[in-house]
């Protein structure tokens, strides 16, 4: 990644001092564009960055002297900010205005278009949880621009900036896309929090459970990287081990029974892909929608 200087950089200016917010201007501040950084409260924030503070309905200090400015915000946010920084006059037609939620449209920002300026939307595909390695973090990642021609351009140039690779969505697909993005992380950690979980009730104490976990997700996640979820499926459904899935559902209960049938599902729609006999996956099929003879009650 080659870093912006002189007449190059860009004047980016970030409301929102949250993780996703902080974390996107100090990756910017790094790659060499003049950043600015806005919120409602003090806090600290990583250097070089520096933080203006004002009220949720005053367009930040230095909205005039840059020349794209990032909602950094919660989803449920963006329209009320767009709605003051439209109140107030404070957009340009030569402003370019992005949000970076991942299930938002570049229309939550439409009451800014009679101001004139570029109206759009960068969703980093990544966890961004301490915003010191954000720039680290977003290297080699993926990030969804929509928005405007020019919105977009811009949304690519900084993505690329940061070591993002960037790419379009079909229109009206970013609830879509984002359920994918919940799927890849939040609910991934869940599922090992129900690991973990299960693994303590089988005798292994709190810390005892995640690092026995550990190396085995490490595993798994070596192998999709190396050949994507299809090939790297294991396990009893794949292996069509009808016993083993019946031990599994009479030994849990309740939402984690639930969970696993689904998940058990899922999982058997990726072993037909694969071509696993019909008859095998019909066999599958009947023992996760059958309820085992001896469950455990959720009392248990």
């Amino acid at each position: 990644m080659t870093p912006s200087s002189g007449p190059t950089a860009l004047t980016v200016g970030v409301i929102g001092p949250g993780r996703a917010g902080t974390g996107l201007a100090l990756a910017w501040a790094r790659a060499g564009h003049n950043v600015r950084l806005h919120g409602r409260h003090t806090k600290s924030v990583p250097a070089p960055l520096t933080l203006t503070v004002g009220p949720a309905d005053a367009p930040p200090p230095w909205i005039g002297d840059v020349g794209i400015v990032v909602l950094a915000v919660p989803d449920d946010a963006i329209p009320p900010l767009a709605a003051a920084l439209a109140g107030r006059r404070a957009v340009r037609a030569d402003h370019v205005i992005l949000h970076v939620s991942g299930s938002r449209g570049p229309d939550v920002l439409n009451v800014l278009t009679p101001c004139g300026a570029a109206l759009g939307s960068l969703h980093p595909l990544q966890t961004l949880v301490e915003p010191e390695l954000a720039p680290e973090h977003l290297r080699g990642a993926w990030a969804a621009v929509e928005g405007m021609p020019r919105a977009v351009e811009t949304a690519e140039r900084l993505a690329r900036d940061v070591g993002l690779r960037p790419f379009r969505l079909r229109p009206g697909a970013k609830p879509l896309y984002h359920a994918g993005a919940v799927f890849a992380s939040n609910y991934f950690v869940v599922v090992e929090a129900l690991a973990e979980r299960l693994l303590r009730e089988a005798g292994l104490s709190e810390g005892e459970a995640w690092e026995a976990l550990a190396p085995l997700v490490g595993g798994t996640l070596d192998n999709m990287r190396r050949q994507g979820p299809l090939a790297a499926l294991t396990g009893p459904v794949a292996r069509g081990d009808i016993d083993t899935l019946s031990r599994h559902l009479a030994a849990l209960s309740g939402n984690d029974s639930e969970l696993y049938r689904r998940l058990g599902e899922a999982a058997l729609e990726l072993a037909q892909r694969r071509g696993m006999d019909e008859a095998v996956a019909a066999r599958v099929a009947r023992v996760l929608a059958t309820d085992p003879p001896h469950a455990r009650s959720p009392e248990a």
